[in-house]
C-alpha cells in the first residue's frame, strides 16, 4: 500500500438487502474503491463470495472482526459480519424479513464502528423498506435508522451530482460539458405521503434545511454556495391565487437565512427552477417534498446521484436508487454509482479534517 493510500479515508459499506444487487455492485466496484480509500464491508462474506462467482471475479473475500483489520487491495475484499441472521434461505430478487433484518443489522454495526472511531465513513448499499416491514422494523429508510442511532433531530436528505464528469455530463452544454461543479437537493419533507406534507412544511422546518445544505455544499464547493429554495404550489401561487404558503411560511425563512449570511433566494417555481440550476445558477435546491427534488435530478443525473445525510455526527453516502429486484442475479448491475458515492464521502471526510 502507497503512503498516500495509508492515510486515505476509511470507508465502511453496507451491504443492503442481499437479494438486491448490492453484492454484485460491491465486487464490480472493488477495483475502483481500493484506488482512492480503504474500503471495507459491513455484510455477509458468503454473499459477496456468491457475487464474486455470479460476476466471474477472481477476488478472496476473506472475514475480519473489525474494520481495524483493513486491508485494501484490488483482489481482495475485507467483510466484517454486520448480522447474525441466516441468510443460507434468501433468494435474489425475492422480499425476505431476514434479509430486511440484516440490512438493519449491517447499518447499526457500520454505524457503531464509525461513532468508536474504527472508520471514517459509511457508504449504503440499498435497503428494501418492505423487507424491513416484514422484519417487523418500522422505519421508512436508512436516514431515519441514521438519525435515530446518532440521536439527532435535526437532519436532512440530499442528492447531489457532480457536473462535467464522465458520469455526470451536463445536460445544458452542446458537447455534455458545461460548468463544472455540483447540484445538491435537500428536501423539508421526506418519507411521507403528500396528505401529510403540508402540516409539516413550517418557516423553522424550511430554515433548518437552508441551513444544512449551506453547510455541506461549503465543503463540496470552492466556493460560497447559491442557493435556492422552490415554491410549494404552482407558479409559487400567483401572488396569493394558489395558496398563501409562500409568503406565510417559505418566505419568512429565506428572509432569515438571508440575514444570517446564506446566499440564497426563493421561494421560485420549480418548474423553471431546475433548468436555472443545471445551467449554473443555482449550487443547492431547498426542495418542499420527496419527488419534487427526486425526478428532476434523477431525470438530470440518471442514477449517478449520491445521497448524503445532512446533520449526523458521521459521514454517511449511499446510491441513489434502489434494491433492483428485477434485476438481482444476472450479473448486469451498475457499479458506477457506488464509486461516485464513495468518492464524495471520501471528500467529504476530508473536508471534515480540514
Amino acid at each position: 500500500m502507497t503512503a498516500s493510500l495509508k492515510n486515505s479515508p476509511r470507508l465502511l459499506i453496507t451491504l443492503g438487502d442481499v437479494a438486491g444487487i448490492g453484492p454484485e455492485i460491491v465486487v464490480k466496484a472493488w477495483p475502483h474503491l481500493v484506488q482512492f480509500s480503504r474500503p471495507a464491508v459491513v455484510g455477509d462474506p458468503n454473499w459477496l463470495r456468491w457475487a464474486a462467482r455470479l460476476v466471474q471475479s477472481p477476488v478472496a473475500v476473506v472475514e475480519a472482526s473489525s474494520p481495524l483489520d483493513i486491508t485494501s487491495e484490488t483482489g481482495r475484499i475485507t467483510c466484517v459480519r454486520g448480522s447474525e441472521q441466516d441468510l443460507r434461505e434468501v433468494a435474489p430478487g425475492q422480499l425476505s424479513a431476514a434479509a430486511g433484518k440484516a440490512a438493519y443489522d449491517f447499518l447499526c454495526t457500520a454505524i457503531a464502528s464509525v461513532r468508536h472511531g474504527e472508520a471514517d465513513a459509511i457508504v449504503t448499499l440499498p435497503l428494501h423498506k418492505e423487507g424491513l416491514r416484514a422484519a417487523g422494523l418500522p422505519y421508512p429508510g436508512h436516514t431515519e435508522i441514521l438519525a435515530e442511532k446518532a440521536g439527532v433531530r435535526e437532519y436532512g436528505m440530499m442528492l447531489y451530482a457532480r457536473w462535467g464528469g464522465p458520469l455526470t455530463p451536463n445536460p445544458f452544454h452542446p458537447k455534455g460539458e458545461g460548468r463544472d461543479g455540483g447540484l445538491g437537493v435537500v428536501h423539508v419533507t421526506l418519507h411521507m405521503s403528500l396528505h401529510d406534507v403540508f402540516q409539516h412544511i413550517t418557516t423553522s422546518a424550511v430554515l433548518e434545511k437552508i441551513r444544512l445544505l449551506d453547510a455541506v455544499l461549503r465543503r463540496l464547493s470552492e466556493h460560497a454556495p447559491r442557493l435556492a429554495v422552490a415554491a410549494l404550489n404552482p407558479h409559487a401561487s400567483d401572488g396569493g391565487l394558489f395558496g398563501d404558503e409562500e409568503r406565510l411560511v417559505i418566505g419568512p425563512a429565506v428572509q432569515q437565512a438571508q440575514q444570517e449570511g446564506v446566499s440564497v433566494i426563493g421561494p421560485l417555481p420549480s418548474d423553471t427552477l431546475f433548468v436555472r440550476a443545471a445551467r449554473g445558477e443555482f449550487d443547492g435546491i431547498v426542495a418542499m417534498y420527496h419527488d419534487q427534488g427526486h425526478i428532476p435530478m434523477k431525470l438530470l443525473s440518471g442514477l449517478t446521484a449520491v445521497n448524503i445525510t445532512l446533520g449526523l455526527p458521521i459521514v454517511r453516502t449511499s446510491v441513489a436508487h434502489g434494491t433492483a429486484y428485477d434485476i438481482a442475479g444476472k450479473g448486469i448491475a451498475d457499479h458506477r454509482p457506488l464509486v461516485e458515492a464513495a468518492r464524495v464521502a471520501a471528500q467529504l471526510v476530508r473536508t471534515k479534517c480540514n
